[in-house]
Formats: structure tokens, sequence, C-alpha cells
């Protein structure tokens, strides 16, 4: 593409990237999507809640949405990593690990968020085959199997009830102090959730399948599946390297609209969100390509009035 000054520089090619180069490509902008082809859930077999589309991997989600994308000439795909950006609202520079350098108008962070690894033996083995995070994802095909919750304090209090509805055969793995209030330890007493705040020793598997969680004390306990909390950190240092305000839990401040502190810059998916599903991703994503498209739109009808 050489020098050509885009429309929007989309970084991050997941669900909220690509509902943004589609609505973008569909407003007749030059975009281009520059993705480093790792994304957070390449890890999972089939991606869930997404209408017309409930059961698909993420590979073959991503293969769709860049064919029916194709349609729109006017947005290019960049399989490469974004490691700066300079310039200003107008006229951005982004340069790419492969040593590219892209101009642009505006820019949006569609990076989603990375799990950093958790320090729990065996946990790798069984992530996104019988270990999971989101119940809305993967709950369903869990129902009424016996799980293990590895998760602690208030968080906790909140996903215990929330489990329920799938199934209500499941332990708590708190790995170490429970960080919960003698309430709370009685409330799940209550509804006869075994408690375990002994740390965990290791997960075992076969062929990715978790059979039981053991316990530095000894306890073992047989389970089917895991949910467990992530952390999280975001998926790209950009935002923060360029000045966007960030929150304690690393995600990008924006408004109603997408629009990050920077003009010029925005954020969608999960880079500005909490909800972390692939739908609300994708939705975010069509609404702010909309915003930065109106934005677009105006300037260019100032500039020839």
């Amino acid at each position: 593409m050489g020098k050509q000054l885009l429309d929007v520089a989309i970084i991050g090619g997941g669900p909220a990237g690509l509902n943004a180069a589609l609505m973008l490509g569909r407003a007749r902008k030059n975009v281009a999507v520059i993705d480093e082809g790792h994304p957070r859930n390449a890890v999972t077999r089939e991606t869930h809640g997404f209408l017309t589309r409930d059961g698909i991997s993420p590979g073959e989600f991503r293969r769709i949405a860049k064919e029916e994308i194709s349609a729109y000439p006017a947005v290019s795909f960049v399989a490469d990593t974004a490691v700066s950006i300079t310039g200003s609202d107008g006229h951005f520079q982004i340069m790419t690990e492969q040593g590219k350098t892209f101009e642009s108008r505006k820019v949006l962070f569609a990076i989603g968020m990375k799990d950093r690894p958790l320090d729990i033996p065996g946990l790798a083995e069984v992530y996104g085959k019988s270990a999971f995070v989101c119940p809305y994802c993967d709950g369903w095909e869990l129902s009424d199997q016996p799980l293990v919750i590895i998760n602690k304090g208030a968080e906790l209090m909140h996903f215990a009830p929330l489990i329920s509805g799938w199934t209500n055969r499941f332990a708590i793995c708190t790995n170490g102090p429970d960080e919960l209030t003698d309430a709370q330890r009685e409330e799940l007493k209550r509804h006869q959730v075994p408690l375990f705040d002994s740390p965990i020793q290791s997960i075992d598997s076969s062929e990715g399948i978790v059979r039981q969680v053991v316990l530095e004390d000894g306890t073992t306990i047989p389970c089917r599946g895991i949910f467990f909390k992530p952390v999280l950190v975001a998926g790209s240092e950009l935002p923060r390297t360029i000045g966007c305000r960030i929150t304690e839990a690393g995600s990008v401040v924006v408004d109603e609209f997408g629009k990050t502190n920077v003009p010029g810059v925005y954020s969608a998916g999960d880079a500005a969100s909490r909800l972390y599903q692939a739908i609300a991703a994708a939705s975010m994503g069509a609404f702010v390509a909309a915003a930065i498209n109106n934005e677009l739109n105006m300037e260019a009808w100032r500039r020839n009035g």
C-alpha cells in the first residue's frame, strides 16, 4: 500500500476489528486491519452465543469474516504486529514489526486482552478443552457435571450463584486464602458448596479432559470441568504508550462512541469493555465504526464546503 493515507488503521483482527472493517468497507473507507494472528480464543474449540454462528471454531469464524469482507476492496489485511504509532489526528504513522509503515487519518484499537499464565501445573493442558472462564460461552456443554471453580473473594460470591444455573455439583478451590467474610463462608455452607483453600498442586487430565484437582494438603477433587478466574493483560501496550487513559483492569477508557482521550483514536471490543463475549465485541466494533465513519464524513464535508 506504500504511503497511501488510509482512512482508518484497525489494530487487531478479532470480532470487534473485523466487524468494524466490514462496516467501514461498506462505507467506502480505505482500511487496513493489522493483526498478529494470535487471538485469545485460539485455545478454544468452539465459539458460542453468536447468533447464526453458535459452535463455530474461532479459526473458521475469522475465515468466513475475511471472505465476506473481501467483497469490499477498500479493506486490506496485514499479517503483522503494530509496534509504534506517532503523529496526530488526521495523520498517524503506524510502524509494524516487519518494518512496514502505514499512514492513517484515524486509529481503532481492537487489540483484545490476553491471558497471563497462571502458576497452576496442568491448567494449560485443559484450558479451552475442559477448563474455561465464561459459563455463557461454555456452561451448556458442562451442564450437570461435577465442576471445580477456581476463584476467591467478592468475585467468587458473584460467580457461585451464576454457575449454579448450569450445575449444582461444584466445589470451590481458592488456591490459597479465600478472602471471604464469615458471612460469605456461611452462605456457601448453606448451599452445600465445598470450599477448599489449600493451594492447588496440580490438575490431572487425559487428552485435555480434566479428571481431578489435586491440592497440596493431599485432597483430591474429581471433576469433569473447571471454570477459573483469568488474569488478563492488554493485547498491546500501544494505547498506553500514545497516551490513552487505561483503567486499573487494563481496559482502554472510551466514551459512548468508543473515543479515547487521544483525538482520532478509538477503541472497541474486549480492549474497551469487560463483557468479553464475541458477539458483544462484534457489536461494539460495528457501533464504533459508524462513529468513526461519521467523524470522517463530517471532516470531509467541512473541508469541501
